[in-house]
């Protein structure tokens, strides 16, 4: 099971805390803030699914960058309506199969299937 802890510290900043590793989410500027985090999830997840496809294909893609792009919708209620998701290979030269097959694949990722999937979410106190 994953499990994050998110403690409250002071006025809008939480500390996030999941197994050893700790960092800090805050809306005024003094840490990433929760929509980031959730684009930083989905880039970091393709990230590791492009990284697995690249080595099961032993093609060579080295440094690459993943930039994720949302606004929030106008209307409401606020949340992103569209993601945006660009891969820079840094040159690395796919052809056509390769790269359709390469898009298939990381569309593996956990985190892309979760959004996709529009999940319950249980809220309890």
């Amino acid at each position: 099971m994953y499990q994050v802890e998110v403690a409250h510290e002071k006025d809008y900043t939480f500390a996030v805390k999941s197994k050893d590793y700790q960092f800090k989410v805050d809306t005024k500027g003094n840490g990433i803030t929760p929509p980031d985090t959730l684009l930083a999830s989905l880039g970091s997840c393709i990230g590791v699914y492009l990284r697995k496809y690249a080595d099961g294909a032993k093609l060579a893609i080295e440094n690459f960058s993943i930039t994720v792009t949302a606004d929030f919708s106008q209307e409401p209620p606020a949340c992103f309506r569209e993601i945006k998701v660009h891969l820079d290979l840094k040159g690395a030269q796919l052809d056509e199969r390769r790269k359709k097959a390469l898009l298939e694949f990381i569309k593996n990722c956990p985190v892309h299937h979760t959004l996709a999937a529009n999940p319950r979410i249980e809220i309890s106190i």
